[in-house]
Parts: structure tokens; C-alpha cells; sequence
């Protein structure tokens, strides 16, 4: 499938998805995120694809919405349209794991973009940040929920109320991202991390993207349930017996994903 404001490959299981709009430090436009979208939406299909990446240049992930595309718009158009609702819900549908590859600029819908991902690996140019207060509106796609998950309620609020920017240290330090790496060897990281995920069974990796998210969801007396009943459910899988089998036999657990 050919995309505008897209580039994806496959290769050896990571389907990885660049988004290219240059012009406007790829701006989350309607069009860029309806094919991110069906991009998405393709790798969860794809028996091929075991993790995917998500990506933009070395200069900005994406510096935010389009608000060329947003400034002429109504109460009455956002809302009865529901800008960016069903894109947004296509994204949280996908059960593959989504790792953020984030170099420059990820503000706005962009930083929101990126924290709808499984993990972030920043690199060290990597700025995130919150600035719709600028624009005389909030963030409307987890910006305050994610945000707040992500690095507690003080800095979420200074973020979301004076738009100020947090560098990569600073958001590796307060849990935001998972690692941090020179920008050069930004793509290597995700890509290993991926392939390491590729490898593992697809039934526990599911499990395991399922069992966090539900973590932010559910109070710890639940997810401590879930958890238990999932790891059970999981000794009834092949996996789990070639898995355990390997490691008693000392040698590399070949997966079947049953």
C-alpha cells in the first residue's frame, strides 16, 4: 500500500513506520493520521510483523497537530466530527507492541502520540512537551491523562500550564522514556529492542502488553488479579513448555506462538 505521509518497511519482523511530512516537522495532519491509521492497522494483520516501530526524522518525531488544518475549525466541527477519535481508537486497538524511536522535536499531538506507544527510546536531541496552553486550548489526545500517568501531577502541570519543554535527561528521569541514546544510534536501539521482542512468544508478549496497560486502569488489588490469571492461562500454551523446557535443557527456546 502506498502512502503520502508514510514510509514503511518490513524487515526481519519490525515493521517500521517513518512519518514523512518535512515540511511541517511531520504535523499530525487528518491525512497523516488516517494512514498511520490503516499502516497500523496492516502490520497488526501482517503474520509477518512481530513488533513495530514508530518513527519521524532526526529534526522532529512530530512537532504536534496541524493547526493550519484545526485553526479554521469550529465547536461544533471537533466535536460532532470527533476530531482524531477513531485514528486514535485504531491505534489502541493494535495488540502488537509499538516501540517510539523519538529524535527532535515530539510536542503537542506529537509527545501524545509517542506516550500512546508502548515504550519511548528518545535520543539525546529528543524534546517533549505539552504546548497547546499557547494556543489558548488543552491537550486533547492524553496530554493531561498520559502525561500525568507518565510523570506524576507536578510536572504534568507545569508542563500543561506554562508549555515549558523536557529535555531527554529530564524525561528519562521521571519515567517518561525508557532509554535514552545518542541520536545517531537512535534507530539501532529500536531496532534491537524490537528484534528482541520478535523473538519471544507472541502469547506472552500480548499478555504482557495487555497486562500493563491494564495496570493504569484498574486498582492494584485487580491487576494483581489479572496478572495471576494470566500467567496461569499461559501454562496452557506449547510455548510455555518449550520456553520452560529450553531453559532446563540450556539451550534457545524455539517459539511456535501456540
Amino acid at each position: 500500500m502506498g502512502y503520502q505521509t508514510l514510509n514503511v518497511d518490513v524487515t526481519d519482523h519490525v515493521a517500521v513506520i517513518r512519518l514523512d511530512r518535512p515540511e511541517a516537522l511531520n504535523a499530525l495532519s487528518t491525512e497523516l493520521l488516517g494512514e498511520l491509521a490503516k499502516a497500523l492497522k496492516a502490520a497488526q494483520e501482517n503474520d509477518k510483523v512481530r513488533c513495530i516501530v514508530l518513527t519521524g526524522s532526526d529534526k522532529a518525531f512530530a512537532a504536534g497537530a496541524d493547526i493550519v488544518e484545526m485553526s479554521e475549525k469550529s465547536f461544533a466541527d471537533v466535536f460532532m466530527g470527533d476530531i482524531f477519535g477513531a485514528e486514535v481508537g485504531q491505534l489502541m486497538r493494535i495488540r502488537k507492541p509499538i516501540i517510539a524511536a523519538v529524535s527532535g522535536y515530539a510536542l503537542g499531538g506529537g509527545c501524545e502520540l509517542a506516550m500512546m506507544c508502548d515504550f519511548i527510546i528518545a535520543s539525546d536531541t529528543a524534546k517533549f512537551g505539552q504546548p497547546e496552553i499557547n494556543l489558548g486550548v488543552i491537550a486533547g489526545l492524553g496530554g493531561t491523562q498520559r502525561l500525568t500517568h507518565a510523570v506524576g501531577k507536578a510536572k504534568s502541570m507545569d508542563m500543561n500550564l506554562t508549555g515549558r519543554f523536557m529535555d531527554a535527561a529530564e524525561a528519562e528521569r521521571s519515567g517518561l522514556v525508557s532509554r535514552v541514546v545518542p541520536a545517531k544510534k537512535l534507530m539501532d536501539e529500536a531496532m534491537s529492542a524490537a528484534g528482541k521482542i520478535a523473538e519471544k512468544s507472541m502469547i506472552a508478549v500480548t499478555a504482557v502488553k495487555e497486562a500493563v496497560n491494564a495496570s493504569q486502569e484498574v486498582p492494584l488489588s485487580q491487576g494483581l488479579l489479572l496478572e495471576r490469571r494470566i500467567f496461569f492461562g499461559l501454562f496452557g500454551t506449547d510455548d510455555q513448555s518449550e520456553g520452560m523446557a529450553a531453559f532446563v535443557d540450556k539451550r534457545e527456546a524455539q517459539f511456535r506462538d501456540r
